[in-house]
C-alpha cells in the first residue's frame, strides 16, 4: 500500500505539473478539484475503505498540487519592465553565471534588482571584453523580450520558456557596459569558475582545434563554441546527445572508473564505488557547480549505485524521488530543460534496461569493465532516441553506425580529458602524453562523424514528430521492461 501512495503522489504531481505546462488551468478550478478529492479520499478512508479509492484519490490531490506549484511560478513578467520594452533603457545588475562564450560573441547573464522584483536579462556582446562571474555592470541598450524561433530542421524551438526555466525574461543585444566592479558574486562558485577556466585552458593547451572543442562538449558541455557546421553534423549522426551535460556523460565515466578500480582484488570492498562517486564529484566541481550539472550528478550517482548493487528498484524509486524534487524546485524543468530530460532518460535506461540487453554484448571482453560500458551507453542511446526525434525533429539514418564506431571509446576519451586536464594545472609539461593520446581519440570520433554526416541522405528532417507517438514508444519501453509488474497489478486490481 506504501508503494501505491508513493507513485500516486509522485506521478500524480508530474502529470500535473505536465498539464499545466501546456494549458492553463484557473486557480477557483485548481481549488473546486482539490475539494473534490478530498472529500473522496475522506469517503474511502472512513466509510467505502477501498485502497484503490484512496489511491486514486490521493493521485489526484496530487496531481492539482502539481497545476498549483506551476501556476506559482508562472507570474506575469513585472509591469515596470513591460513598459519599457522596444526602448532604450539603462540597468544596474550583476552577471550570476559565467558567460557563454561563441563562435563571434558571449552572452551574459545578468540579474537586475529594482524595487520590487528581480529580473533576468540575457545580454549578447562582443568577445572584446573579459566578463566574470560577480561582475557588477551597467548596461544600456534596446530592452526586448525573447522570442521563438525555427531551427534548421523546420522545428519550432520555445525560446521564450527555455530561458524563462533560467528566470530569464528580457534579452539585450550587443548594449553598452560598464563595469563597475568585480569578485561580488559567491566564494565558492567564483572559485570553481576559476578552476574550471584553468582546466579548460591547460587541456586547450594540449590538444589543439577542433578536437578541443568536442573534449569540451563531453567533459563539461562546453559546446557554445561549436561552428554551425560541426553542430549540424553531431545532429545529422544522431550523436548530439554525447556533448549535452547530463547525466548520461558522466555516469560512463563514473561507471568505467566503478569497473577499473573493481579489478584491484587487495581494494576494500566497496572501494570501486567510491571512486565511481569521486569521478562525479570532481565532474560536477569541475563544471563549476551549475545547478544542470548537479542534477546530471545526482542522478548518475543513483545510476551508478544501482549498477554495483543490483538494487534496481529500490534506487528507480529513488530516481523518481530526486526528479520529483527538482521539478518541485523548479517546474519548468519538466517540459523545457532538454538536459534534465536527458538526464533522467539516460539515467533510467541505465538502471532497467542495460541490465536487460548485456546478454547481448557476450562477445565484447569484459576487461576494464568494456562489456558494461558498452550495454550502458547503447541503452541510454536507444532511450534517448526518440526523445531527440521529438525535440530536434531530425531522423539519422546513419546514427547507429556512428553510435556503435564512436560510443566505446566515450569513456577512455572522457577520462583522458580529465586527465590531461589535472596534469597541466601541474605543468604543461604533464598534459601533452596524455592530450596527444586524446587527440588520437578525438579526431578518430570526429572523423567517424565526419565522415557519416558526409553520405547522402545521411539525415531526413521530422520538424512535426508527434508528441503522442513519442509517449506511445515510451509506453511500449515501459511495458518491455515492466509487462509482468503491470499485469499483477492489472490482475490485482480487477480482484478488488
Amino acid at each position: 500500500m506504501r508503494d501505491r501512495i508513493f507513485y500516486a503522489i509522485c506521478f500524480g504531481f508530474i502529470f500535473g505539473v505536465l498539464l499545466r505546462s501546456f494549458i492553463f488551468v484557473n486557480l477557483y478550478m485548481i481549488v473546486l478539484f482539490v475539494v473534490i478529492a478530498l472529500a473522496l479520499l475522506l469517503f474511502f478512508i472512513l466509510i467505502s475503505r477501498n485502497k484503490w479509492g484512496i489511491v486514486a484519490s490521493i493521485f489526484a490531490l496530487a496531481f492539482c498540487l502539481g497545476i498549483f506549484r506551476f501556476n506559482m511560478v508562472d507570474v506575469p513578467n513585472p509591469v515596470v519592465f513591460e513598459n519599457q520594452v522596444r526602448q532604450d533603457v539603462s540597468f544596474f545588475g550583476e552577471i550570476i553565471d559565467e558567460p557563454s562564450i561563441g563562435e563571434d560573441n558571449q552572452k551574459l547573464t545578468v540579474i537586475v534588482k529594482p524595487i520590487q522584483n528581480t529580473v533576468g536579462i540575457l545580454l549578447s556582446t562582443g568577445l572584446e571584453n573579459d566578463y566574470k562571474y560577480g561582475d557588477k555592470i551597467s548596461f544600456e541598450g534596446i530592452l526586448k523580450k525573447p522570442e521563438n524561433f525555427i531551427t534548421d530542421q523546420g522545428k519550432e524551438f520555445d525560446y521564450v520558456n527555455y530561458l524563462r526555466k533560467d528566470g530569464i525574461l528580457y534579452v539585450m543585444s550587443y548594449p553598452k557596459i560598464e563595469i563597475i566592479s568585480r569578485g561580488n558574486g559567491n566564494f565558492i562558485k567564483s572559485a570553481l569558475f576559476l578552476a574550471k577556466e584553468k582546466f579548460l585552458e591547460k587541456m586547450n593547451f594540449a590538444i589543439r582545434t577542433p578536437e578541443s572543442l568536442l573534449m569540451g562538449g563531453l567533459i563539461l558541455g562546453e559546446k557554445a563554441a561549436f561552428s554551425q557546421e560541426l553542430r549540424q553534423s553531431f545532429v545529422d549522426t544522431g550523436t548530439i546527445h554525447i556533448v549535452a551535460l547530463s547525466g548520461y556523460n558522466v555516469t560512463i565515466v563514473a561507471e568505467y572508473f566503478m569497473k577499473l578500480f573493481a579489478q584491484m582484488s587487495y581494494a576494500p570492498k566497496n572501494f570501486s564505488i567510491g571512486m565511481g562517486i569521486f569521478a562525479i564529484f570532481l565532474f560536477v566541481l569541475m563544471t563549476g557547480g551549475s545547478s544542470t550539472a548537479i542534477r546530471a550528478g545526482i542522478m548518475a550517482a543513483l545510476a551508478l549505485i544501482a549498477r554495483a548493487t543490483g538494487r534496481n528498484y529500490d534506487l528507480g524509486r529513488a530516481l523518481l524521488l530526486a526528479g520529483v524534487f527538482m521539478i518541485i524546485f523548479n517546474p519548468f524543468l519538466l517540459v523545457y530543460d532538454v538536459s534534465f530530460e536527458l538526464s533522467f532518460l539516460a539515467t533510467f535506461a541505465v538502471i532497467f534496461l542495460a541490465p536487460r540487453i548485456e546478454k547481448y554484448f557476450l562477445w565484447v571482453t569484459k576487461s576494464f569493465g568494456l562489456r558494461d560500458i558498452v550495454a550502458v551507453t547503447c541503452a541510454a542511446y536507444i532511450f534517448v532516441f526518440p526523445f531527440i526525434l521529438y525535440k530536434m525533429g531530425n531522423f539519422s539514418l546513419v546514427a547507429l553506425p556512428a553510435n556503435v564506431l564512436i560510443l566505446p571509446f566515450i569513456p577512455f576519451t572522457m577520462m583522458l580529458g580529465f586527465i590531461t586536464g589535472f596534469l597541466g594545472l601541474i605543468h604543461y609539461v604533464f598534459s601533452v602524453p596524455a592530450g596527444f593520446i586524446s587527440y588520437l581519440f578525438l579526431h578518430y570520433e570526429l572523423g567517424v562523424i565526419s565522415f557519416f554526416s558526409n553520405l547522402p541522405f545521411a539525415a531526413f528532417s521530422f520538424p512535426n514528430f508527434p508528441f503522442w507517438l513519442t509517449l506511445i514508444i515510451y509506453a511500449y519501453f515501459i511495458y518491455k521492461l515492466f509487462g509482468r509488474n503491470i499485469k499483477i497489478f492489472l490482475a490485482n486490481y480487477c480482484e478488488l
